[in-house]
């Protein structure tokens, strides 16, 4: 494994993916462009944020590309992983947050990343990750199930366990423990992925990469037009704020970010524009807000 051209390997296609994403929501959307946004990192590496804001159907969604290095790797990080100790560090990924206007579009999340640590005299230790779900506030059962044939057919060509494996993984990660609710319906969710060797390893991430558009794009032109009123929107307001306590909780990669210096802004991106919370909120027993506790656990799709 030639660790330069790895790298030059990864990053070209993280690159590209970041293209090909705003470019297909950008015709998705009708109205939106995507504001590009450089910016270094003081202690190496950096990044291009893109952001839409007040599109005709994105209220406002980030795509980001990031590739930091470091001489050391982040305190938090080496508790769990000594073996990473004493190691130089390169980490570089594409990640995006969609947060439509219309509460009957699902907020949605994916990221593909690539890690390598690296000392003189020893192999590098490198692994892949990455994944996506769906976050909708008012879901449609053929919508959720579309999302997760997408996630099974990219899988299929890996292995028979792969989908389930990473399903649960998603529904075990994406999960709200100070709320006992998953954050949405699920998806993919994979860390750590060097088993299989670098080859077949990039191309599982690659895949999961390119098939976040098939997964969501569909969902996105089906619900533009549905319409809604101040109650369904008040509701997703009061949900996002459930998004962005996973966030601030409990999110790994807001946590890593943060800790290993990263750009604020382009971490923070993921959170709604709009969001609220109201105390000890109940759904008046019966209605659609009241059913959407049925869809936040594991279901088998």
């Amino acid at each position: 494994m030639n660790d330069n051209q790895t790298i030059a390997q990864v990053k070209s296609f993280l690159l590209n993916l970041q293209d090909r994403i705003c470019q297909t929501l950008e015709l998705a959307d009708g109205k939106g462009q995507f504001e590009e946004d450089s910016w270094e990192r003081e202690e190496g590496g950096g990044g291009r944020s893109r952001v839409m804001k007040q599109g005709a159907v994105i209220e406002q969604g980030g795509v980001n590309f990031s590739h930091v290095h470091g001489a050391a790797m982040p305190a938090s990080a080496t508790a769990s992983r000594p073996e990473l100790a004493g190691r130089s560090f390169q980490a570089m990924g594409v990640s995006l947050v969609i947060h439509p206007h219309n509460p009957y579009i699902p907020t949605s999340h994916a990221n593909v990343r690539f890690f390598i640590a690296e000392k003189p005299g020893a192999e590098p230790i490198w692994w892949f990750g990455g994944g996506f779900d769906l976050t909708p506030f008012y879901p449609f059962k053929e919508d959720v199930q579309h999302w997760h044939n997408v996630a099974k057919q990219l899988c299929a060509p890996f292995g028979e366990d792969v989908y389930p494996t990473y399903k649960k993984w998603c529904d075990d990660y994406f999960y709200l423990r100070h709320r006992n609710e998953t954050r949405g319906v699920g998806g993919l969710f994979f860390d750590d992925l060097n088993e299989w060797g670098f080859e077949q390893s990039f191309a599982f991430m690659q895949a999961v990469g390119n098939g976040f558009l098939d997964a969501y794009v569909p969902i996105l032109e089906k619900r533009r037009n549905t319409s809604y009123t101040e109650r369904e929107r008040d509701f997703q307001l009061y949900r996002r704020g459930r998004y962005v306590e996973f966030n601030l909780v409990w999110d790994r990669g807001t946590l890593f970010g943060l800790q290993s210096n990263g750009r604020t802004e382009s971490i923070l991106m993921s959170m709604p524009p709009l969001a609220r919370w109201e105390y000890a909120y109940e759904p008046a027993p019966g209605s659609a807000e009241a059913k959407l506790a049925d869809w936040l656990k594991p279901i088998d799709w």
